[in-house]
C-alpha cells in the first residue's frame, strides 16, 4: 500500500463524530474547519455511500421514509474537517409550508456558509438527473459553491450505459459554472469509487 492510500485508510478508519442536527441557521456550527456536504434525492443512496466511506453500517441513519428528515447532521472526522448530511430532496412526506421553508433553509446554508468546500450531489446512475436535480444545481450556481457530480448505484447499471450516461452528464455540466468537471462512479455496495470520493475529501484539508 502506497503512502497515499495509508493517509486515506488512516483518516477514514474511524468512524466521525456525530455533533448536532441542525433545523435552523442560528443552529449552526462555528465555521473554523473546511467543510463538506453531501446532497441528493431522497432514496439516492446517500446514507448507503457516507456509511461505505467509513466501512461502517450505523454513521449515517436511513429512514423508512424517505424525505421525511428535514435537517443538517453535521459530523466532525478527526477535528479538521466538518461532513455535513443534507436532507434528502424531491420527495418530501412534509406539507407544501414546511418544504418551502426548507427550501430557504437550504439556499440560506449554500449562500452564507464561507468554509463549504464542496457539495458532493449524489445522482442515481439508473435515473439519471431529474428536475429536482437541475434545480439544486442552478442553486449551487448561484451560490458559487463548488459541486461534484457522485454517480451511485452503478453496479445496476451495464458499463455502456454509465459510460453514455457520464458523456451526457459532461455536456450538461459544461452549462454549469460551479460544477467540478469530473465525475465520481460509486457502487456503497460493491466497495467502487470510494477511495477516488475520500481522495478529494482529504485535498479539501
Amino acid at each position: 500500500m502506497d503512502e497515499a492510500k495509508q493517509i486515506l485508510s488512516k483518516f477514514f478508519a474511524t468512524a466521525p463524530e456525530f455533533m448536532l442536527s441542525v433545523a435552523r441557521l442560528d443552529q449552526l456550527p462555528a465555521d473554523d474547519l473546511p467543510e463538506v456536504a453531501f446532497a441528493g434525492r431522497s432514496n439516492v443512496g446517500k446514507s448507503s455511500l457516507i456509511n461505505a466511506l467509513f466501512n461502517r453500517k450505523d454513521v449515517a441513519k436511513t429512514s423508512a421514509t424517505p424525505g421525511r428528515t428535514q435537517q443538517l447532521n453535521y459530523f466532525c472526522m478527526a477535528e479538521k474537517l466538518y461532513l455535513v448530511d443534507l436532507p434528502g430532496y424531491g420527495y418530501a412526506k412534509a406539507p407544501p409550508a414546511e418544504v418551502k421553508r426548507w427550501q430557504s433553509v437550504l439556499s440560506a446554508y449554500l449562500k452564507g456558509r464561507a468554509n463549504l468546500r464542496r457539495v458532493f450531489l449524489l445522482i442515481d446512475s439508473r435515473t439519471g438527473l431529474k428536475t429536482a436535480d437541475n434545480e439544486v444545481m442552478k442553486l449551487l450556481d448561484e451560490a458559487a459553491v463548488l459541486y461534484q457530480i457522485v454517480l451511485t448505484k452503478t453496479d445496476k447499471v451495464s458499463t455502456q450505459e454509465l459510460e453514455v450516461l457520464e458523456n451526457n452528464i459532461k455536456e450538461i455540466l459544461k452549462k454549469h459554472g460551479a460544477a467540478h468537471t469530473d465525475i465520481i462512479a460509486t457502487s456503497a455496495e460493491k466497495k467502487r469509487g470510494l477511495d477516488q470520493v475520500r481522495c478529494q475529501i482529504c485535498s479539501l484539508l
